[in-house]
């Protein structure tokens, strides 16, 4: 149906999270109207990153640099590490500019039906990183999944034994999020998370 390079285009397109055989077909065409030059940029720019981009040795951020600009910036409180399961959860709390400790990456979520425990995680890392340093704070910032839930509690098990005090976000309504819109779950934890004002 296709000539053998837009196939393999769209073949590859597929690939990415969240993108069907639509979707692949729809930004194919797309690449293909644009400029050659726009074409060649993207494919440089995708060489540079998978060359250049690493991750950091502290906190297993993806960065160009070791240590990354997180780990070495010097107002960072070095008492208190949130834990993320990827580096997108990561840049979605550095956007609040709410948080000023560390982070620590796992890289994934506990999950046995993908073949994934502890160990193919960093929670090793994560737990020499608590035993050495002058850690007060482990804020466990996972998504509310069966998964996430299955390593929060594992890490909350292992951390709580090196002394720091273990909390996680709070989860709950959105703001402008109707109560009646609202499922139980999310319901619930926005009792269980409330606070006096």
């Amino acid at each position: 149906m296709y000539t053998r390079p837009l196939a393999r285009l769209i073949e590859h397109l597929q690939r990415l999270p969240g993108i069907g055989p639509k979707t692949a077909q729809r930004l194919a065409f797309h690449l293909l109207r644009r400029p050659k030059s726009e074409a060649l940029q993207l494919a440089q720019a995708l060489v540079e990153a998978t060359e250049q981009i690493g991750v950091c040795s502290r906190c297993f951020n993806l960065s160009a640099e070791d240590p990354c600009d997180i780990c070495r910036q010097p107002g960072r409180q070095g008492e208190t590490i949130c834990v993320v399961a990827e580096p997108r959860d990561l840049v979605a709390i550095e956007r609040t500019r709410e948080f000023k400790g560390h982070y620590h990456v796992l890289g994934g979520l506990i999950n046995p039906m993908e073949g994934i425990g502890p160990e193919q995680l960093r929670i090793k890392e994560l737990l020499q990183r608590v035993g050495a340093d002058t850690v007060k704070e482990v804020i466990l910032a996972i998504n509310p999944s069966t998964e996430g839930e299955m390593t929060t509690m594992y890490l909350s098990k292992y951390v709580k034994v090196l002394g720091p005090r273990v909390t996680r976000i709070a989860f709950g309504l959105p703001v402008g999020g109707d109560l009646e819109y609202a499922d139980e779950m999310t319901l619930a934890r926005a009792l269980e998370g409330r606070r006096e004002i």
